[in-house]
Parts: structure tokens; sequence; C-alpha cells
């Protein structure tokens, strides 16, 4: 196994989606290539459905037989694809067509998959579910047509016989591309399983790859937000272990491989080296100084308090010049010395409010350097932390950075939640046009800000939120930067400036 390129005026491209005949009719051809990447998405009916346990338990087993996979995860996910990483031992990615168009989507895919054997993407929520309850957009169903990507739907089978048939021929039938190419029954026994194969199979014409039984004590365990962490989960290597264990049993890998290898060469713009060089650019000419290290340093917030991450957001920002450097809010006693500029992710800063409002040291570090203008991102859970005070799912009240006077709160429900379109504000002090975003939160704060105004892609919901200077972005919106890549721009640009001035 392996890939392979080829350019694509010596092939013939692969153009059954419309909207990439489209694209590249209107394009210039030398601008494509065209790159082959074994691949397969577990999708489902319904969320919990068992999507990521058998993704991950499939990942795990393909492991095992030697294999190499990448692993992706469809929409604005950051729980799911910890527990890819913790399997595989390496970042899973996500992939959001809300977020990024079909050329930027698929040139994600075969960039983060170049060195694996397959990839392995897991849907979100129902298969033709979307960001609203009459699209499909942006749901697992458009990411696979985007990226043809054969998909297998795990069916839920327990309980029930013959009346999967038409749950399995609506889903066949709902979309004119049809990129469903077999099945894994769910939650049957090894006795009904023959069974039921044959008559899927004869009834409706398409492969039933294998089942999953009910495997005892391989549960998921959730909270507010979703899925408990891995490292959370007691025995959880133990637990994907016994897992891919059976799945060895249960599952035609053979066949799953042979579906995997089906799809079609992806077509994707060829790669500009330079596209997003900005420090040794952009950066330096706009600030009109020079960053002398040819690097600027990020400070990174990394533990167990804020871990909801996008490895692309990283990489891009490495790609762009800069350093970034981990440091943790719960165990350090301060920031890193000479920071040019500082990210605070989302996650769980409400269930470690005692061990960060206990860190008075640290506190107060980030609080004189974002007061004293260090170029600053800080999201939902990284806003938190920028507060007065915390208070936890108990009622306590903690002592945060204090940057912001106000405090933060539990609200005992989802707060906000989707995607979102932020427009009227400026990112560090720049103009990057429409920024697409993500909300997901159970907190609120006395003040999230005004400086834009988020509207959802659906409906005419919207709201003021964001505080935003030329040195802060703070509020609830999570950003993925190549669905704008300007604002990562705009971050480079104020931390090279930063530096320059700093070393002055």
């Amino acid at each position: 196994m392996g890939n392979n390129t080829a350019h694509i005026k010596n092939d013939t491209v692969h153009m059954d989606d419309n909207q990439v005949r489209t694209e590249i009719a209107k394009a210039d051809l030398d601008n494509y290539e065209k790159i082959r990447i074994s691949r397969i998405m577990i999708a489902a009916p319904s969320s919990g459905s068992g999507k990521t346990l058998i993704t991950c338990g499939l990942l795990n087993l393909l492991k095992k037989k030697g294999l190499k996979p990448a692993s992706f995860k469809c929409g604005p996910d950051f729980i799911d694809p910890m527990f890819h990483t913790k399997v595989l031992g390496t970042r899973s990615r996500n992939l959001d067509t809300f977020f990024t168009d079909p050329d930027t989507t698929r040139g994600l895919l075969a960039r983060n998959a170049k060195d694996a054997d397959l990839a392995v993407l897991e849907g979100v929520m129902g298969y033709f579910d979307g960001m609203g309850i009459d699209s499909s957009r942006a749901g697992a169903s458009d990411l696979a047509s985007v990226t043809d990507t054969p998909v297998l739907l795990i069916v839920p089978a327990k309980g029930v016989s013959r009346s999967v048939l038409p749950l399995i021929r609506g889903f066949l039938d709902f979309q004119e591309k049809r990129c469903i190419r077999g099945l894994i029954l769910n939650r049957v026994s090894a006795g009904l399983y023959p069974r039921m194969k044959e008559m899927i199979e004869r009834e409706v014409g398409i492969p039933v790859v294998g089942y999953v039984p009910v495997v005892k004590d391989c549960a998921l365990e959730s909270r507010h937000l979703g899925l408990l962490m891995p490292d959370e989960i007691a025995s959880f290597q133990d637990r994907l272990d016994r897992l891919a264990d059976v799945l060895d049993g249960t599952l035609d890998l053979g066949q799953i491989l042979e579906i995997a290898g089906s799809a079609p060469a992806l077509t994707v713009q060829k790669s500009d080296p330079e596209k997003y060089s900005t420090l040794e650019s952009g950066a330096a000419e706009s600030s009109g100084k020079e960053c002398r290290s040819g690097k600027v340093r990020i400070g990174l917030a990394r533990d167990e308090a804020f871990c909801f991450f996008y490895a692309d957001n990283l990489d891009l920002l490495r790609e762009m010049g800069a350093e970034l450097v981990p440091f943790s809010p719960i165990h350090d006693a301060c920031l890193p010395d000479n920071l040019d500029g500082l990210m605070l992710h989302g996650g769980y800063p409400e269930l470690y409010g005692k061990e960060l409002g206990e860190n008075a040291s640290m506190r107060e570090s980030v609080r004189r350097a974002v007061t004293g203008g260090l170029p600053t991102l800080a999201e939902c859970g990284g806003f938190l932390y920028l507060h007065r005070q915390l208070t936890d799912l108990e009622g306590n009240a903690w002592p945060m950075a204090g940057v912001f006077p106000e405090s933060a709160y539990y609200t005992g429900r989802l707060t906000r939640f989707g995607y979102v379109t932020l427009t009227g504000g400026t990112m560090f002090g720049r103009d990057v046009g429409e920024i697409r975003s993500h909300e997901f939160h159970y907190y609120e704060s006395e003040d999230p800000g005004s400086t834009f105004l988020a509207r959802k892609p659906v409906g005419n919901r919207s709201w003021r939120c964001v505080r935003s200077t030329d040195t802060l972005y703070a509020g609830f919106p999570h950003l993925y930067f190549y669905a704008n890549p300007g604002t990562a721009e705009a971050f480079i640009e104020r931390c090279a400036e930063y530096h320059a001035n700093r070393n002055l």
C-alpha cells in the first residue's frame, strides 16, 4: 500500500462530483495534481451509535496488523481526535466543510495522510445531519462527497431483523451521489449475524463487512462537553486492545481495505511552499522591522485544563514562523521567558478551578503579560481564565488571572452551540473580513465582549461577542485558521512587531 502522485493532465480525474468538475473546468489544470490515498469514513444514522468506539477499535486493529493509518474527525470536535491520537500516538486532524472550501478540504486530507497506508475518517452526528435541520452542509455526508470517500455505515441492529432494510435503503437512496459502500452491524450477536448479513446483501445489494457484538466494559463515558478524556478513563488502552481483538474476529478487514483502496484519486491544488511564510514577508514588512531570530516565540498553554487544539492551527503558525513554547497554567510557576505572544485555548478550566486559583504566581505572570501588551489569543476556556474569578460546577468561586474585572459562571445548560460567522470587528487591529468559527460552552461571562457580531449560518440568530484590541483576541468563539488565514497572519504580525520592539 502507500501513496503516489501524478500530474492531473496524465490521467483521468474522477469527476462524479459536479462541484469538483466545475472547479477544475474553471481552473488552470497545471495548478492541480492527482493524489492516490486509500480512505474510508465511519458514519452512523445518529449520535450515540458507537462511531468513536468503533473508529478507535478499527484504528487499533489496523495498527496491530502493521499498517499505518491516519485519522480525521468530521466537524468542530476537539475530544474525539484525542481518542484517535491516544490510539495512534500521532495527532488526529479535523476536516470541516463549513470552515474550508472543497479545494482546501481535499488539500488538508492529502497533506495529513501523505505518509499513511490509509486514512480513516470519523463522521459527526447522523450521516446526513449538517449545520441546520434543513441542511446537510458541513456534515459527514458533505465531507464524504467533497472528498470522494467511501463510507461504512454503522447500522444499529439490536432488537431488529427485517426492519433494518428500510433504514438501509433510505440511507442509500437519500442522496444522489451515493458514497455508502458497506455496512457494519452494531450490537448484534454472533449467532444472528450470518443470517442478517445474507438477508441484507440479498435484499439491498450492499456488502456487510462485519459486526460489533456487545462488548462489556468498553463504553466511553461522557460529561457536559462530551466524552471524558482518554487519560481519565480507567484502563483505556486495555479496553481498546480488548475491542481490537474482538473486531479482528468480527470485521472483514480485507474487504474494508479493498473498499478503502477503491477510493478515487483526490484532485488537489499543488501546494505553494511560500503561501504562508508570513514572518519572512508580510509581518516584517508591515511592521517595518525585522524579527532577528527568524521566529517568534508564542507561549502555548497546554495541560489538563487547556487541551482543546486544532493540530492544523498549530502547524500553520509554525509554517508562518512561530516557535510554540508549551507551558502549564496549573503546574508552572510563571510564563516562559522571552515570549512574543500567548495562546490560551479551550478545555476544562472549570474542573481545575482550585488548582488554577491556587497558582497565584502564574495568574500574576499572565495578568502582567496580557495587560502589558503581549499579543494574546484566548478562546473559550482561555477566555474564562482571564476573568477575575471562575465559579466551578459545585458553586465555588476561584480567583483567575484578573485581566478582566468580571466573573464567569456555570449556567447549567448549553449556552451557545454550533457554527457562527463573526463580522464587524478587527483581529489584532486588522480587518480580516468574515471569520467562520464555532461556540460550545455551558459557561457565561458577565461581559462576553461586543467587538464582533456573531451570526448563525442558518436562521436569524445573532449576538455580540469577543473582546478584541490591537493586542488581544478573547472570547468564546473557537477559531480554525484555515477558515480565514488572515486571523493567523494578524496574530503573527503583531507578535513579530512585539518581538522587534522587545529587542530594541
